[in-house]
């Protein structure tokens, strides 16, 4: 299979108005020539880790066009995260924004600059496969070459039913 050239994001947030967020994060993108091709339905997953006290988060995935290197797209995404808010002082705290590269042209990274590619988690979480399948339904991961369908088949069904579309964003 010839590898993929495109680039896929997850947005994540549960603080203040995600909706709003991911708006005003879209915008702020195009500031860095980072063009939206597609952008999944909003999804709704509980906070982790289960029984903590925060509020649900809301999901999306997003393929953009990007000519920059893996390593400056994500000091972009980081230095959005910043100018919205987002704290890094505790592990798997609310967040106003997270931007994760997901998948960067099909390359596999280990530790490189602060970057890991594919997302080493990313296999994990429905709240991250579910939206990525609407806007990449024939991705497969470039590490194990499962596709997104298998890697969908291989969660946890309560994490499948607790990830729940909440429509379009625009």
């Amino acid at each position: 299979m010839l590898k993929s050239k495109k680039i896929y994001i997850a947005f994540g947030a549960n603080l203040h108005n995600p909706k709003v967020t991911f708006k005003s994060v879209i915008s702020e993108l195009k500031k860095y020539n980072i063009e939206i091709i597609k952008f999944s339905n909003l999804w709704a997953s509980p906070a982790w880790p289960e029984g903590s006290c925060q509020p649900d988060y809301t999901n999306a995935c997003a393929e953009i066009l990007y000519h920059g290197s893996d390593v400056s797209l994500l000091q972009f995404l980081h230095t959005v995260e910043d100018r919205f808010g987002r704290k890094r002082s505790t592990k798997n705290e609310s967040r106003s924004i997270d931007l994760d590269i997901l998948d960067f042209r099909s390359k596999h990274i280990v530790h490189e600059h602060g970057l890991i590619l594919p997302h080493p988690r990313m296999q994990n979480r429905a709240f991250v496969l579910l939206p990525l399948k609407e806007v990449a339904p024939s991705w497969e991961d470039p590490v194990s070459g499962l596709s997104i369908d298998d890697l969908i088949g291989k969660l946890p069904i309560s994490d499948v039913f607790n990830t729940v579309s909440l429509g379009p964003l625009f």
